[in-house]
């Protein structure tokens, strides 16, 4: 009898002209069925005609296995499944078309025994590298496939139906969640939760926006991503941009964060009452969801530009994300207290400001070891004698706890205090020397270990005189006429650790115009498996090496001048002895969406009055204005710009509170959302960092000069 294959009959009035005929429908309408079990299409059985014409007009992938040899018939959306064996594949033997896979498990079995057996069978996410492409590169396709026996008129079993619904995506969100899982298992702070939060939610979703909200106590705050924000590496390094929003907004992550209930918006604007710009108000759909913590209050939020159902599967994907990020939330809350106490202490113990003088440039860095959770015992100073020398000194008590901490600044204390009494640097480690030997006794404790290195300079002799009890040499980098640098380690008489009956003697050195002093904890250059003479030998490669004597920088490069990590302390203090004085001009910065505007203008002003070269001017203005905004989104607080001219480059630096405060007027919209990433200090400046204070942090960049 015959019949339309290929094309779903329907009446005139539904459909007054011919369907629309896929490419497979018309490669099926015009094959030589004549030649294969089928036979010719006007002989079909009724019955295998109208599923035939059923298979063509699906978009559900469906295929058709005929006869003893399983001859296939095959709609458009089964063709994309089986990548590069269509078009070859149709009225073809499904065991010729599949050879390599038909006899391995879950392939050409289960066809067989619906069509042997008259039994329908169903597959669960079942793995089928039809695709040979996707075979050889290991990405294969994941689906759940039914197979049903198909009877003809006289009820006969004539071939086999498949069915395939395509489930790799759900498979990847669940792969994707091990990972999540994975990546929130290294977070420490909330900042790093958030992080990996948003990325995660961005990429498995999805999603066009994403959010997570962390309560504070008296206010919220909450973070999001946009889909095509684009973060580069040196944007990672900085905190995400919190917003604070107030503990009664409508803001549905903070309101299902409070209630404790999920909420789903499928189609609407479920942003309308919170929404802070035009993505927000682009947002139809909207899955939102509390942490499940018994320690710090949150959520977080997937919304799309278009409606969407969230499914079962979805919503369980969903929880079980939130749950993940509870539980690495509460983690980075506990970490963050202690870790804040630590850190209170430590930096309390050192000196707040160091001294600004006009001939002597002088730069610290310090970081802590082990896991950065529990306060050390690394310690520096700087500070001006009554001789009117400077002196210096970097110290090291053993231990990474509060004692060794408190061990510390009884230590740096005494020392300063020695020091202003008779500033002869033998005499002020022997002194120390029976401070920290009563301390043991004391404390009934053998195994105080305290090192330190004690120097005085002397600006207009041009001279340092060193003492050390059991401390890394100090290195000085030698500045000469031509522009080259050299390095080389002050021979100081070895010293024992202070508290073991330290005998210290003196070595005087030159300390010319140029020349840059440098102290260090023993964090620098030791590595495990490591020799020490490995380390000094890299740490004066590298020093050697820099661009200029400027201190700040060369404490960056000495931090990392020895590759591998380090469980200890770090401290290093660098002291320039200029060629010339250097002029410096700071301004304070308030937390107004104003201020990088005002900070500009002013900057601009005073570097002209310096006749600083316009391409400097330009690039130091661009890249103090990416960091005084920066201060204002990340820090919420006022901030201090300070910039150092020099003969040879311009330093800036930028320097916060950092607690999180809240921008005045909260306008951040006048604000940039980011600048222009942290990207654009590294191809403007010669030298860029970060460092913690006292309270707070520091980021700052170097320019070189024109000759």
């Amino acid at each position: 009898m015959p019949g339309t294959v290929g094309r779903t009959p329907t009446s005139p009035a539904a459909a007054p002209g011919p369907a629309a005929v896929s490419q497979v429908a018309a490669a099926v309408l015009a094959h030589p069925w004549t030649d294969t079990p089928l036979g010719a299409r006007q002989d079909w059985d009724g019955a295998v005609r109208a599923l035939v014409d059923a298979i063509l007009s699906c978009p559900v992938p469906m295929g058709l296995y005929y006869g003893d040899d399983f001859v296939m018939v095959y709609n458009q959306a089964y063709s994309e499944l089986l990548g590069d064996r269509h078009p070859g594949a149709l009225g073809r033997p499904a065991p010729e078309v599949f050879a390599d896979l038909w006899h391995v498990p879950g392939v050409g079995e289960v066809i067989e025994r619906a069509y042997r057996h008259g039994e329908s069978f169903l597959q669960k996410e079942s793995v089928l590298p039809v695709d040979r492409h996707l075979a050889a590169t290991g990405d294969h396709a994941v689906f759940t496939r039914g197979h049903s026996p198909v009877r003809d008129s006289t009820g006969r079993v004539v071939a086999v139906l498949t069915v395939a619904a395509q489930t790799t995506q759900l498979t990847q969100q669940l792969q994707s969640l091990s990972d999540f899982a994975a990546a929130l298992s290294g977070t420490l702070t909330l900042d790093d939760v958030a992080r990996v939060t948003l990325r995660y939610a961005l990429h498995s979703f999805d999603a066009d926006r994403v959010s997570f909200a962390v309560d504070d106590g008296a206010a919220w705050r909450t973070v999001r991503r946009i889909r095509g924000e684009l973060l580069d590496e040196a944007d990672e390094r900085l905190p995400p941009l919190w917003r604070p929003i107030p503990a009664d907004t409508s803001e549905p992550v903070v309101v299902t964060a409070r209630s404790g209930v999920p909420f789903f918006a499928g189609d609407g604007q479920p942003l309308r009452d919170s929404a802070v710009d035009r993505h927000d108000q682009k947002i139809r759909s909207l899955a939102a969801l509390p942490l499940r913590s018994s320690v710090i209050r949150g959520g977080i939020s997937v919304g799309h530009q278009a409606p969407h159902g969230w499914s079962a599967a979805e919503r369980a994907l969903l929880a079980a994300s939130a749950e993940l990020v509870g539980q690495a939330a509460e983690r980075a809350r506990r970490f963050e207290t202690q870790h804040g106490t630590a850190q209170l202490l430590q930096r309390s113990m050192l000196p707040e400001q160091l001294p600004a003088l006009p001939r002597l440039r002088i730069a610290a860095r310090y970081a802590p070891g082990v896991d950065g959770n529990a306060a050390g015992g690394d310690f520096y100073d700087a500070f001006l004698l009554p001789s009117g020398g400077l002196g210096v000194v970097l110290g090291d008590v053993a231990g990474h706890d509060v004692q060794a901490a408190a061990r510390m600044g009884q230590v740096r204390a005494a020392l300063r205090a020695l020091a202003l009494t008779d500033p002869h640097p033998d005499a002020v480690l022997a002194g120390l020397d029976r401070l920290v030997a009563s301390l043991g006794t004391e404390t009934g404790s053998q195994e105080l270990f305290v090192t330190v290195v004690f120097g005085v300079i002397d600006a207009d002799r041009s001279q340092l005189t060193l003492a050390s009890a059991g401390h890394p040499p100090p290195l000085i980098r030698r500045y000469a006429a031509d522009g080259t640098a050299t390095t080389t380690f002050v021979e100081v008489p070895a010293g024992a650790p202070l508290g073991l009956g330290c005998r210290p003697g003196t070595a005087t050195v030159p300390f010319r115009p140029g020349d840059t002093l440098l102290l260090y904890s023993d964090g620098v250059v030791e590595r495990r498996r490591q020799s020490l003479t490995t380390g000094l030998a890299a740490l004066a490669t590298a020093v050697a090496g820099a661009a200029g004597g400027d201190p700040r920088a060369l404490c960056a490069v000495a931090t990392g001048a020895v590759a591998g990590t380090t469980e200890d302390d770090v401290a290093v203090l660098a002291v320039e002895h200029a060629l010339k004085p250097s002029r410096s001009a700071g301004m304070e910065m308030p937390a107004e969406p104003t201020a990088p505007s005002r900070v500009r203008h002013w900057m601009t002003a005073q570097l002209t009055e310096w006749q600083v070269p316009e391409a400097v001017i330009g690039a130091a203005v661009l890249c103090t204005s990416e960091l005084t905004t920066n201060a204002l989104l990340h820090a919420g607080t006022a901030a201090r710009v300070e910039i150092d001219l020099s003969p040879e480059r311009l330093l800036v630096s930028v320097a916060d509170s950092g607690t999180r405060g809240t921008v005045t007027r909260a306008q951040t919209d006048t604000l940039s959302s980011r600048g222009r990433g942290l990207g654009l200090i590294e191809q403007l400046s010669d030298a860029w960092g970060t460092d913690p204070t006292v309270r707070g942090s520091t980021v700052w960049f170097e320019i070189l000069l024109p000759a």
